[in-house]
């Protein structure tokens, strides 16, 4: 059902660990078919195996608030709330209003509209606003404003919270040399640096889909 790919994991591999590991819902099923059938850049979607690792380290982090940076059309949103705290919420955000229908339907269809809450805007401007407290962040937003995004987190995250980074081997590309890089890769390339180079953060990164980080701050 996934969109053609160009992950660092093989696609038999891919194929062997989404068959062991925790299925779709025939909500996330659909939402993943029309996004691959009539919304451009559909590579973009989390997909069944990445929207597993989201909903099993949200049940065992059972955050009471999470957020998200970078929408897109509300997959991994859903897969995050499932872990949730009874009386808990997602915010995401993204600077495309035009997929709010689509993202609404099917929240509303996986039941969990009342738990997921959209603003339109730029991160960075958004996140300051924001007053609650997250215990669990995905980063899944434009590559170039990673740094950003990180050094606002840090700011405002307590201690013992996750950031979730994803696309941090983009593609494998990270692994050419630095004049063989796309723009995004050297922009997840420096991220990578940064985020190493922090006494603030413990990190460990899975070498799956296009490359998780999971980064837990620790002072």
């Amino acid at each position: 059902m996934e969109h053609e790919h160009n992950w660092i994991t093989s696609e038999e591999v891919h194929q062997y660990v989404q068959r062991y590991s925790i299925p779709e819902t025939e909500v996330l099923l659909a939402l993943n078919k029309e996004t691959n059938e009539s919304v451009k850049g559909a590579q973009m979607l989390s997909g069944a195996h990445q929207g597993a690792i989201l909903k099993m380290l949200s049940a065992l982090i059972n955050p009471r608030n999470v957020l998200e940076l970078g929408t897109y059309t509300g997959y991994s949103a859903i897969c995050l709330a499932e872990g949730l705290q009874e009386d808990g919420k997602v915010h995401t955000i993204d600077i495309d209003e035009r997929l709010n229908p689509m993202r609404i339907q099917y929240w509303e269809a996986a039941g969990l509209q009342a738990k997921i809450i959209q603003h339109i805007g730029p991160a960075l401007e958004v996140v300051p606003a924001l007053e609650d407290t997250f215990d669990l962040v995905f980063l899944d937003a434009d590559k170039g404003n990673y740094i950003n995004y990180f050094d606002l987190l840090m700011d405002v995250l307590p201690v013992g919270a996750v950031i979730l980074a994803d696309n941090v081997m983009f593609h494998g590309d990270v692994l050419k040399p630095e004049e063989e890089q796309s723009k995004a890769a050297k922009h997840i390339q420096a991220f990578n640096d940064h985020v190493q180079a922090s006494d603030r953060v413990a990190t460990v990164m899975l070498p799956v889909r296009d490359g998780i980080s999971i980064i837990r701050k620790i002072k």
